[in-house]
């Protein structure tokens, strides 16, 4: 209904993943304390199907560890769906957002704890960004 009132860019799916088995992930709720049994890929298709104009994609598993993004949930995900996919959950480093982008297709990428802690500033991820060929907002 929000897809078509006001435009499938004005609906976000946000998907809490978690691990299960090698290539499988299912959809969590309540900050990924409760398991739905719902499989990721099938329920990212569903929310496409049902007018998502992208999908936030969170891994439970990477979420606050530092250690870069599940870029296997990524690429299954963008794999499996037309609309964007914003990968989240595990940032510590440039190199993480850049595997992301062009190792799992990430269509954007959601960081805070780089940011909150001062780990790269915003200027720092911005400049290699653009050296690296990833596209990004003019905010002047």
């Amino acid at each position: 209904e929000i897809s078509n009132t006001l435009g499938s860019q004005a609906m976000v799916l946000s998907v809490e993943a978690k691990k299960i088995e090698s290539n499988k992930w299912e959809v969590y709720t309540n900050n990924g304390r409760e398991g739905t049994g719902i499989d990721v890929i099938e329920w990212a298709i569903k929310g496409e199907d049902l007018g998502a104009g992208e999908i936030l994609l969170t891994s439970v598993d990477c979420e606050g560890t530092r250690r870069g993004f599940d870029l296997d949930l990524i690429k299954a995900t963008t794999g499996s769906v037309s609309i964007p996919v914003i990968a989240s959950g595990g940032m510590g480093k440039y190199q993480d957002l850049y595997d992301a982008v062009y190792d799992a297709d990430a269509d954007a990428i959601a960081m805070a704890d780089v940011l909150h802690y001062n780990r790269l500033t915003f200027d720092e991820i911005r400049k290699k960004s653009t050296i690296s060929g990833i596209i990004v907002r003019d905010y002047d």
